[in-house]
């Protein structure tokens, strides 16, 4: 049975950024950008056209944002504030690792996350000791998916698609388990959800 894991609000608990307009202003400043003294406003306002369901890169925006103002972002600074400015706080949630070892016992397992900021996923992933089982062993996941690497977000079906393509079986196969409604799409394209809302991670595949 493959099984799928959202992984903010599901396998971890994030601290985020209270203000991130202000805290990718400060990480850019850091790298010699002008910030534009109506940032704010600039973060807040739409500048990539996307389809719906698509994700648009963080950093992408961000340069967005400040070529809007007449600023320029060289040597990839806007990429590496948002980055900076996003360094994982987390912490595994109570029986996530043992969740997703007993899912492993069932069959193929893969994490799905709507994320925006590069290697944040993997990064948090690490920072939880949620990457690895132990040094000598396999990875707990097969596949490391996320709304950036595949290019939607949740719940647009083409996001369960890629990462099932990825775990090699058929959509209407999964069984995901996340936190939000978002997550709930599975059950669009003929999938199971859990909702950890309602069935703790230590309830789950006993």
């Amino acid at each position: 049975m493959p099984v799928t894991f959202d992984l903010f609000g599901t396998l971890v608990d994030a601290a985020r950024p209270a203000d991130p307009a202000a805290a990718v202003g400060r990480e850019l400043r850091e790298r010699g950008v002008a910030v534009p003294d109506d940032w704010a406003d600039a973060y807040a306002e739409p500048h990539v056209d996307a389809p719906e369901g698509a994700e648009v890169p963080l950093h992408a925006h961000v340069a967005r944002a400040l070529d809007s103002r007449g600023v320029s972002a060289p040597d990839n600074a806007a990429r590496r504030a948002v980055t900076a400015a996003f360094e994982p706080d987390v912490t595994a949630r109570e029986g996530a690792r043992a969740a997703v070892e007993r899912a492993r016992e069932r069959g193929p397992v893969g994490l799905l996350s709507n994320c925006s900021v590069p290697e944040l996923a993997r990064r948090s992933l690490l920072s939880a000791d949620l990457r690895w089982a132990t040094e000598d062993r396999d990875p707990l996941f097969d596949v490391v998916a996320t709304s950036l690497s595949c290019g939607w977000r949740k719940p647009d079906s083409r996001a369960f698609e890629a990462v099932a393509r990825q775990l090699d079986c058929d959509v209407n196969e999964l069984t995901h388990v996340g936190d939000s409604d978002a997550d709930a799409g599975i059950e669009a394209v003929g999938g199971r959800f859990i909702d950890v809302r309602e069935t703790p991670l230590e309830a789950l595949f006993r």
